[in-house]
């Protein structure tokens, strides 16, 4: 069946979005598979482009992740500018996706509950920029803690163990991007005490 060069465009990303969509959230190919049912060897061609996405495979894909379908194909919204972003709990946080497509750079803003005060760190791959929007954050990268103030930013490698989160007092809302390694913003948050330094998140 022959495609418009847009649709086929389009079928061409959903691949790579699946992919990142899945990685984004810790799944495994085997995790992926048990919960949707479909064999793992399907969805790594799906995600590799060697297998068309259908509407058979997609749906029980986007009942996995809790996303509507139309985010899996990246489909555009005609005749309103507006971006309609899809808040969505992750961890107990409140994230919503600010870039829509694939890409080197991923943009969320993050609004953290007070509750999470207590450091979790963790690695993955990566290079990580915050921008402090509202409150405080308290960021540990490694051994280094430091608390950013609204209208701080912090930059740091990912596979650090790193965590960020509330000082406890109030929610703190954050602007993170991620890239991938060996990209960097160098904007730097400067510690305002002394024996405080660092970034994280």
């Amino acid at each position: 069946m022959d495609h418009t060069p847009a649709v086929a465009a389009a079928l061409a990303e959903v691949g790579p979005r699946l992919r990142l969509l899945r990685t984004r959230r810790g799944l495994s190919l085997a995790a992926l598979a048990e919960a949707t049912g479909i064999s793992k060897s399907t969805l790594s061609r799906l995600e590799s482009g060697q297998r068309r996405p259908s509407l058979e495979l997609l749906l029980p894909i986007a009942q996995a992740h809790r996303v509507a379908l139309d985010e899996l194909v990246g489909a555009p919204e005609t005749g309103d500018p507006r971006v309609r972003l899809r808040p969505r709990q992750v961890n107990g946080r409140t994230v919503l996706p600010l870039t829509r497509q694939p890409g080197t750079l991923q943009a969320w803003k993050v609004i953290v509950p007070a509750a999470q005060s207590e450091p979790q760190p963790r690695v993955h791959e990566g290079y990580e920029w915050l921008y402090v929007l509202s409150g405080r954050l308290r960021l540990v990268i490694g051994d280094r803690e430091t608390v950013l103030n609204t209208g701080e930013a912090a930059e740091f490698d990912t596979r650090l163990p790193h965590w960020f989160g509330s000082t406890g007092e109030h929610p703190v809302e954050i602007l993170s991007i991620l890239g991938r390694q060996g990209e960097r913003m160098h904007v730097r948050a400067r510690p305002r005490h002394a024996g405080v330094d660092g970034a994280g998140d």
